[in-house]
């Protein structure tokens, strides 16, 4: 290329942005690395890697011989991302803020600023594909199943798309590793960050403590027994079963031969009453969701496909259930499963597919409780 189109890649410090960018290079490009800083509430604390990952990208961009630019967007976070992620949690449901934050922070914020830089396009470690077609465009599944992270960047729209690269979604993670070992990237044996961006590693409930007011209330089985105390419903999520403080319970008033020593299982939060249901049992019926319904859908096509049989994941890392679709509108859409769900959780992301085409996704707002 005689004039380089200007790449701006999100260099996280991590080894698949890492990989993104010498990937880019290699194809020609002229690539500028960014570090986003979003979040800055407790820089110091132990569980805030943001200092380490600077460094880290820093000194990939060094091997690299890129340019390197630190952008804060904390404000736009707090603003965009982490309002809202408190507000679902206070009304008992269980967002997503990695998605949130991709719609609002890395493919809105940051791509805006990209193209300030006269940016032709961004680029992310995500493990994604883009295809044109016939002038539009799809988000494809990454090509590591193990791997895929679509699901986690379905509300990216057509003009996002179009100036996206995703380098490493033609890969498999191992083969990642191996071009940074490769090339001696000074982050090829980092290991990969989980959890939400800005809880780190650190506990979950110590971190909603700060925020949410802790109020108290009973935690009840189907048949309306108290069994405990729970610390305040936005605490629990859907299908969880650690952390209940009622593991002395199992056996009272036990019929032999019963299910009296299966672990018990978070159903459903009545916020109205401030009361935590809980069964025994995983297959437990109140478990089970055979349909849900979906709103603030977005739809990476900007309309919704037509009705009919499709794959959905109710949660990352699962294997698309089949279904049939049926759009209501352009912002809602009802989904009725071949086989029950498990654990279906309001806040949660239905994200839809046509193999391995994302189609889109909206916010999951019925559970079995409603259904």
């Amino acid at each position: 290329m005689a004039n380089k189109q200007r790449v701006v890649v999100g260099l996280s410090g991590g080894v698949d942005s890492a990989v993104s960018a010498y990937l880019l290079k290699q194809q020609g490009y002229e690539v500028i690395g960014i570090f986003m800083k979003n979040w800055e509430d407790d820089d110091n604390s132990e569980y805030c890697s943001s200092n380490i990952d600077f460094v880290d990208a820093a000194s990939v961009a060094d091997v690299l011989g890129i340019e390197i630019e630190h952008v804060n967007f904390a404000a736009e976070y707090k603003d965009r991302v982490f309002a809202e992620f408190l507000r679902e949690y206070q009304a008992g449901r269980t967002p997503n803020p990695d998605i949130l934050c991709n719609a609002e922070i890395k493919f809105k914020a940051f791509l805006d600023h990209a193209m300030r830089l006269g940016a032709e396009k961004i680029a992310t470690g995500h493990y994604a594909r883009v295809r044109e077609r016939d002038g539009s465009f799809e988000l494809l599944k990454g090509l590591d199943p193990l791997k895929d992270q679509s699901y986690f960047l379905h509300r990216l729209n057509q003009a996002q798309l179009s100036k996206t690269l995703f380098p490493v979604g033609e890969l498999p993670k191992t083969e990642v590793r191996r071009i940074a070992a490769e090339i001696a990237l000074p982050n090829a044996k980092k290991k990969d960050s989980t959890g939400i961006c800005f809880i780190g590693e650190r506990p979950f409930r110590d971190f909603l403590n700060r925020y949410i007011a802790k109020e108290p209330g009973p935690i009840k089985d189907e048949k309306g027994r108290v069994l405990g105390q729970h610390v305040g419903l936005s605490f629990y999520t859907l299908g969880q079963r650690q952390g209940l403080g009622i593991g002395g319970v199992k056996a009272k008033g036990a019929q032999k031969g019963g299910n009296d020593h299966a672990p018990w299982f978070v159903a459903r939060k009545d916020m109205a009453s401030n009361t935590l249901w809980v069964v025994q049992g995983h297959d437990h019926p109140w478990l089970l969701t055979p349909r849900l319904s979906a709103q603030d859908v977005s739809w990476v096509a900007g309309r919704a496909p037509a009705a009919g049989e499709v794959g959905a994941k109710t949660r990352y890392r699962q294997a698309d259930a089949p279904c049939a679709l049926q759009p209501q509108g352009e912002s809602d859409f009802d989904l009725r499963f071949n086989a029950p769900q498990w654990a279906v959780t309001p806040g949660q992301s239905a994200v839809i597919y046509d193999g391995e085409v994302c189609l889109g996704g909206g916010v999951i707002t019925t559970d079995a409780a409603s259904a």
